[in-house]
C-alpha cells in the first residue's frame, strides 16, 4: 500500500479512544450500582422529613412530553407509549435532534387519572388506554421544546405541585408497591397532610441496575 493509499488516522483521535471506552464502562458500570448522575434530576424542595423514609417536597413547574395508547393492559401499553416517547427523544422530532433522558420514571396503577407534576409517568386513563409522560430538560419549555412529529405525543405544561414520597429498594414488584402505597397513606394524616389523588411510583434506574441498589419512591400530591 503507497502513502497516497493509506487512510490518514490523527494520533490524538487515537489516544482519545481510551478515554471514551473507559467513559462508557464508567457510565454503564455507575449505572448497575444505582449511581445516576449523568441523568438530570427535577429540582425540588423538602418541605418535611416525615420519620426517615417519607419527605414531604415541592416541586417546580415543568415540561413533559405525554403520550396516550390504545393498550389491552397497563404493561403492553406502558410499553407501546414508552416507544413512541423515547423515538421523540431520540429525534423523532420537526427538528430531528436528540433530547436527554432524565429521570425517574413515574408509573400509575390501571384507573389512575394522570396527576399534573411528575418525572416520567404512567397512567391508564380507563379500560383501554394509557398514558405516559417523559419529563423534559429545564432548559426546555412548552415553547422550546422540539415538537413531536407523532400526533399521539404531546408536550405539555406541569404546575408546581406537592408530594408526599416513600423510598425504597428493589425490583418493586406488585405486591411491594401496594404494601409501599398502604404504609405511606397510612402516615399522612397524624401528619396533618392529605392526598389530593391516588398514589403513583417513581423509578430511578434502568432494568440492568442491582436491586439492592435501585431507587424507588412510592409519591402521591398532597394538600395541608
Amino acid at each position: 500500500m503507497t502513502d497516497a493509499n493509506r487512510v490518514s488516522f490523527p494520533m490524538s483521535r487515537m489516544r482519545q479512544i481510551p478515554a471514551l471506552f473507559l467513559c462508557f464502562i464508567l457510565i454503564s458500570g455507575c449505572s448497575i450500582f444505582g449511581i445516576r448522575s449523568e441523568y438530570e434530576q427535577p429540582d425540588y424542595e423538602v418541605v418535611e422529613q416525615l420519620g426517615e423514609l417519607i419527605e414531604i417536597r415541592s416541586y417546580d413547574p415543568r415540561t413533559a412530553a405525554e403520550a396516550t395508547v390504545d393498550g389491552e393492559d397497563i404493561v403492553q401499553g406502558r410499553n407501546a407509549a414508552f416507544r413512541l416517547l423515547f423515538d421523540y427523544i431520540s429525534g423523532a422530532n420537526q427538528i430531528n435532534t436528540n433530547i436527554s433522558m432524565t429521570t425517574p420514571v413515574e408509573s400509575a396503577d390501571k384507573s389512575e387519572v394522570i396527576a399534573m407534576s411528575s418525572p416520567v409517568e404512567t397512567s391508564q386513563t380507563d379500560e383501554s388506554r394509557v398514558s405516559m409522560r417523559f419529563f423534559l430538560p429545564s432548559t426546555y419549555d412548552r415553547e422550546t421544546a422540539p415538537k413531536p412529529r407523532d400526533a399521539r405525543v404531546r408536550i405539555i405544561s406541569i404546575p408546581a405541585q406537592t408530594v408526599a414520597a416513600l423510598r425504597f429498594s428493589g425490583l418493586g414488584s406488585e405486591e411491594v408497591i401496594a404494601a409501599k402505597k398502604k404504609q405511606l397513606l397510612n402516615a399522612l394524616p397524624s401528619a396533618s397532610w392529605t392526598p389530593a389523588s391516588k398514589p403513583t411510583v417513581y423509578f430511578y434506574d434502568p432494568p440492568w441496575t442491582i436491586p439492592y441498589f435501585r431507587r424507588n419512591e412510592v409519591v402521591v400530591p398532597v394538600v395541608r
